[in-house]
């Protein structure tokens, strides 16, 4: 029930971070604002966990877990309120700027939590438990999200947001324990793991083997129609295939995490690299398209436990810390994919050229899983 209520936290701040992409509309009509205006408040929410990771981490290192956890998602209540009833563009931008600090060091200390309070092998099964918050805030979070937007009003959907929150609040009460404080001695002490070439190397990884496949994802609708040919109103189901993929990748993730950690990451992203390529060869053809569709969320979420997991375990000393601070990469990759993809469309080589590129992106992060593998097997723990 622990690991169960900190995934009901991370399903609705999920809900809260994907949810706007559906509601820019009525953001921008609503406030008078260009759309491409509204698209920045994404930007902003990702500014903040990119840059609250690791200073609130820091900063929170010797705060006891529970009240730890009590306070980041009472901030993350307030801050969707907040959103809620911002009257202006400014104050919602600041706010969503507020709701983003918080939620990668919620996030790595409901993985370090979960972690602990598993059995001894099971690590990563109980990490894809509380992932498992990630997924369903995408495929049915966000898309509830937007309906109530839709039909009661931007407004009411950061209500939503935030009520949802509240209410895993009332389960986090009740069942998660309190674990003593990520340390008792200085906090820039805390800064050490990153000396161990294992975290940096684990970190390295979760950026360098997701940026491929989160190109693939924020682009996914022009790629379905533009390069599939499937109609604009064929995407929300084709979006659902690829968010049941991911709960089943993520399920089989963290169960392949606990057997074998790296190999199995490194297989994954084998697997990924090339089916990638394979949709790339066959993105012309909808029944190959929609089977990569789902075949690819599967992927890109199987290899989230083993990731989350690696930096878990090279990173025993600070775990919370070095859990953040990948939380902040992941995001960083999330951006460059952005950026990067932009750019690749704008090429001779169309949207479809961006299957490719992710191919030869994700084969950089198998490298590193290679080589992390190589020197473990090098290096006794």
């Amino acid at each position: 029930m622990a690991v169960f209520s900190l995934m009901l936290v991370v399903f609705s701040l999920t809900t809260g971070e994907f949810v706007v992409s559906g509601i820019l509309p009525d953001v921008a009509v609503g406030l008078a604002i260009p759309l491409s205006a509204a698209g920045l408040l994404t930007t902003a929410y990702a500014i903040g966990m990119i840059a609250g990771g690791p200073i609130v981490t820091l900063l929170t290192a010797r705060v006891s877990r529970k009240p730890l956890v009590i306070g980041l998602v009472i901030t993350a209540v307030l801050a969707n309120a907040a959103s809620a009833v911002a009257p202006n563009y400014p104050l919602l931008l600041v706010s969503r700027v507020l709701a983003g600090l918080v939620i990668a060091t919620f996030f790595a200390v409901a993985i370090a939590t979960a972690a602990a309070e598993a059995r001894p092998g099971k690590q990563g099964s109980a990490v894809a438990k509380v992932a498992l918050g990630l997924n369903l805030g995408i495929v049915l979070g966000a898309p509830l999200g937007t309906f109530v937007g839709q039909h009661l009003g931007w407004r009411a959907t950061f209500w939503s947001v935030a009520g949802a929150a509240a209410l895993a609040l009332l389960a986090v009460l009740r069942f998660v324990p309190d674990r003593p404080s990520a340390t008792t001695g200085p906090v820039t002490g805390e800064l050490r793991v990153f000396a161990d070439r294992r975290v940096r190397l684990a970190i390295a990884l979760t950026a360098a083997g997701n940026v491929g496949v989160l190109m693939v994802f924020t682009y996914l609708a022009p790629l379905l129609t533009e390069v599939g040919g499937f109609p604009a109103g064929a995407v929300p189901v084709l979006l659902l295939g690829y968010g049941a993929g991911a709960v089943l990748g993520n399920v089989a993730g963290g169960r392949l995490a606990d057997r074998a950690l790296l190999p199995s990451l490194a297989g994954l992203l084998a697997v990924l690299a090339g089916v990638l390529a394979l949709a790339w060869f066959g993105g012309g053809h909808p029944v190959a398209t929609a089977v990569s569709t789902v075949v690819l969320g599967a992927l890109a979420f199987a290899i989230v436990p083993g990731m989350q997991t690696r930096v878990l375990t090279a990173a025993a000393e600070a775990p919370t810390l070095a859990v953040a601070v990948n939380a902040s990469g992941y995001q960083l990759a999330a951006a460059v994919a952005g950026w990067l993809g932009g750019g690749v469309i704008d090429t001779t080589g169309g949207p479809r050229a961006i299957y490719l590129v992710a191919a030869v992106l994700t084969l950089g992060g198998l490298g590193i899983a290679l080589y992390s593998l190589r020197q473990d097997r090098r290096v006794p723990a």
